[in-house]
């Protein structure tokens, strides 16, 4: 069992700078990693960005730059630094986990896991 509390959204400026945190609590052995997601109205949510457990990175395209995305291990915790924020990141962001599962008869890191969400709002 894995369970997820995103915080530290909020409304900013554009051009602005936000942190958001992850509380992870749970089975930590069933996690293969950890990312962001984010979902905007009218929209499919994406993933924005991801992080091993080596600390290996993912940033979608649109974020490369801007965000950061971070885990402390002794904390149990997942940060997305963002800044230079931009009224398209406008979005409920969530924090996920990707967990061991099975499937085609091999072992695969898939998403499962979701936080409730954390809404951010980039304004001119």
């Amino acid at each position: 069992q894995v369970q997820l509390v995103e915080s530290g959204g909020g409304s900013v400026q554009a051009g602005g700078s936000l942190k958001l945190s992850c509380s992870v609590s749970g089975d930590m052995s069933k996690i293969c990693r950890m990312g962001w997601y984010r979902q905007a109205p009218g929209k499919e949510r994406e993933v924005v960005s991801s992080i091993g457990p080596s600390g290996t990175t993912y940033y979608i395209d649109s974020v490369e730059g801007r965000f950061t995305i971070s885990q402390d291990n002794v904390k149990n915790r997942l940060y997305l630094q963002m800044s230079g924020l931009k009224i398209e990141d406008t979005a409920v962001y969530y924090c996920a986990a990707y967990l061991f599962t099975v499937q085609y008869s091999r072992r695969s890191c898939t998403v499962n896991t979701w936080g409730q969400g954390t809404q951010v709002t980039v304004s001119s």
